[in-house]
């Protein structure tokens, strides 16, 4: 009579059958003792995350689609996390994948600047804002840090995300405006700006020369998810607009807004930053003002970060 193989006895050298519980819940991914994280595998994971499809992903890494299949799936198995929510054509990232997608470019952008040799050499401050920069102080401040500190050149950078690129390593440090609740993120608050309103220059609006928040409700608001700084609670419960037209950055902002699409609501230096000819910008006189923050990554960073704070504040100081 025969015996049923016992799997230790039969299986190749160097193979561990899953245990039992492992087998029986295929949901299950255990995080393997002996392999780690590879930069390969942040990529391939931000590859997907970026293009949303495992084969337009693997041709951005010149890599096929079984390798990038198995390299994430690999990834997930060691985190004991679903990345990436495969139920569909069009993969979409899961709760833990969003969460996972900052802390990835981040750890890949430091990497790389590592090993970049010319910054090696002159390692520059790179200072992300998303959409006004430093308001009426950016001048002063660029002139300021290229006089005292000519050694350390300060890049500023313009990138369309709420945290201008803090999050995702891609900036030193950002100005941000509005509360900013992203995890890991150390902020000062420099100073505070005043509202105005963004209508229409040959509309009814246009000519005023102060409005109310309610003057605004009848039509719909522009909202720039970038920014973040509006959004319908900034009216009371019983007045907020009748509609409203979301968009993803400044520049179409102010298109919608020229197109006599609706009208807008941002922090006063955008009308010296982002002057349009189509767009009138109108003191608010009801609404709160606009926190603006020096925000960087808690933790070790550009040695340089406290003379830029330091700097920024004697800015604002001096007015």
């Amino acid at each position: 009579m025969s015996r049923p193989e016992d799997p230790d006895r039969t299986a190749p050298p160097g193979h561990h059958p899953a245990p039992a519980t492992d087998r029986e819940n295929p949901g299950h991914h255990p995080a393997p003792a002996s392999r780690a994280v590879e930069l390969r595998h942040l990529r391939a994971f931000l590859a997907v995350a970026e293009e949303g499809n495992v084969t337009r992903a693997a041709a951005h890494l010149g890599l096929t689609q079984p390798a990038v299949s198995r390299t994430l799936a690999a990834l997930e198995r060691h985190l004991g996390l679903r990345l990436v929510d495969r139920s569909t054509h069009h993969l979409a990232l899961t709760p833990e994948g969003v969460a996972f997608r900052d802390k990835a470019a981040a750890a890949v952008a430091a990497f790389d600047e590592a090993l970049d040799t010319g910054r090696l050499r002159h390692w520059p401050l790179r200072l992300g804002h998303a959409w006004s920069a430093f308001g009426p102080y950016t001048t002063p401040l660029l002139r300021a840090w290229r006089e005292r500190h000519p050694a350390t050149p300060l890049e500023l950078l313009r990138i369309d995300d709420r945290t201008a690129g803090l999050t995702r390593g891609e900036v030193d440090a950002a100005l941000l405006r509005g509360p900013v609740h992203a995890p890991g993120l150390v902020t000062e608050v420099l100073f505070t700006e005043g509202r105005v309103a963004a209508v229409t220059a040959d509309g009814p609006l246009g000519s005023r020369t102060s409005l109310r928040l309610a003057d605004l409700v009848d039509g719909p608001v522009v909202l720039n998810t970038v920014s973040g700084i509006t959004t319908p609670e900034l009216w009371p419960p019983d007045a907020r607009p009748a509609a409203t037209l979301t968009v993803a950055n400044t520049d179409d902002w102010l298109a919608a807004i020229a197109a006599g699409r609706g009208s807008g609501v941002s922090a006063a230096s955008t009308a010296a930053i982002h002057p349009h000819p189509g767009v009138a910008y109108v003191p608010l006189d009801d609404a709160p003002g606009v926190p603006v923050l020096l925000a960087h990554r808690d933790g070790p960073g550009h040695p340089a970060l406290p003379k830029l704070a330091a700097l920024a504040r004697e800015i604002v100081a001096r007015g």
